[in-house]
């Protein structure tokens, strides 16, 4: 699956099968559902996890607790469009993730 796959999926009700919980996380944040979201990234305690987990609580304004969960992830705090950064995490646990 590529970018553009994982995307034209938001078309449908449920995720894909398959995904990993980092993306099904993001799946469910680009639905709009981001209590969804933030419960499905709380199944990954690994690093992917944790991106994500901070991506959602920095879109949602949580700063301090952003980067609480930038620094377990091991990766810098986010800034600037957040849409960039769903793309680059997208990309990214597409490229190193069995989903």
């Amino acid at each position: 699956m590529d970018i553009t796959e994982f995307c034209e999926s938001l078309k449908q009700a449920r995720p894909p099968q398959g995904l990993n919980p980092a993306l099904e996380a993001l799946w469910w944040e680009a639905k709009g559902d981001w209590n969804k979201a933030h419960e499905t990234a709380q199944r990954d305690e690994g690093p992917n996890g944790s991106w994500v987990h901070a991506y959602l609580h920095r879109k949602a304004g949580d700063l301090s607790n952003a980067q609480y969960w930038y620094r377990r992830a091991d990766r810098p705090t986010g800034d600037g469009d957040s849409k960039r950064e769903w793309d680059s995490i997208v990309n990214w646990l597409l490229r190193t993730s069995s989903h």
